[in-house]
């Protein structure tokens, strides 16, 4: 109906409220199509940063527990040559037990950073709603 009235030149102002409806209601389709899409564009970026971060951390770790297990031997051994091994081998546990809580602190805090919600979408939709809001009045 909207091609016979573009062909015979009658002017949009008079569609019947059924038709203004149906093209409001397919406004906000798009729009809501739009923002779900941007939600996923967000989420993939944010969880693609997180990935980066595990990765980092996993070689990272690998690397520093081969190194403090060597070291740990040399340390408790050379503590050794002057205590009881157990004494020694003890001291050089609990010092790793200490950099391993402040190591777990610090992954907390930089999780704490990771930010899974999608802000722009956020903003956007409350815009949206509010655009609404105002066009309803």
């Amino acid at each position: 109906m909207t091609a016979i009235r573009a062909r015979t030149g009658e002017r949009e102002e008079n569609r019947s409220l059924g038709e203004l409806l149906k093209a409001a209601t397919g406004e906000i389709q798009h729009l809501l199509r739009a923002e779900v899409q941007l939600a996923r564009i967000e989420t993939r970026e944010e969880l693609a940063r997180a990935g980066d971060v595990a990765k980092h951390g996993a070689i990272a770790a690998g690397a520093a527990f081969f190194a403090l297990l060597l070291l740990s031997f040399a340390a408790a051994w050379g503590l050794a040559e002057v205590m009881p091994i157990g004494v020694a081998f003890l001291i050089v546990g609990v010092l790793y037990a200490i950099v391993a809580g402040v190591a777990a602190l610090v992954a907390r805090e930089r999780m704490r950073r990771v930010d899974f919600v999608p802000r722009q979408t956020v903003e956007t939709l409350e815009e949206d709603a509010q655009w609404l809001r105002t066009r309803s009045k």
